[in-house]
């Protein structure tokens, strides 16, 4: 089997939807018994004497596009930045709408993704 170049695997990642990728990644730190979000969980805490009922709130929320408005093309560009998608893949997904643009993601981002959709003319709800 030839050896791949990082060059080779980036550019097969930028084919994969984010699912897939996403499924990608699981897959990987099982295999290399690693974790990828370990840089995230640093910044995650909360206070040193939070309680613990604060743990029991909803720390991954969805972003989910429900429609594109009249600026198609400028939510198109903001779901690219935020997603990474090539140009097809994100003009599906804005097409497609009702879709998730982003996934379990903590609740920061999801408020600045909604912001960037909303004021590009996206109607935009956050679960």
């Amino acid at each position: 089997m030839a050896k791949l170049t990082q060059d080779d695997l980036l550019a097969q990642f930028e084919e994969m939807t984010l699912i897939e990728l996403s499924e990608f990644v699981k897959a990987f730190e099982e295999k290399f018994d690693v974790t990828a979000a370990a840089a995230v969980a640093v910044a995650a805490p909360g206070a040193p004497g939070a309680p613990v009922e604060a743990e029991e709130e909803k720390d991954e929320f969805d972003v989910v596009l429900t429609g594109a408005g009249e600026k198609k093309i400028q939510v198109i560009k903001v779901v690219r930045e935020l997603t990474s998608l090539g140009l097809k893949e994100a003009k599906d997904l804005v097409d497609g709408a009702p879709k998730p643009v982003l996934e379990k993601v903590n609740k920061e981002a999801a408020e600045k993704a909604a912001e960037s959709l909303k004021g590009a003319g996206a109607s935009v709800e956050v679960k």
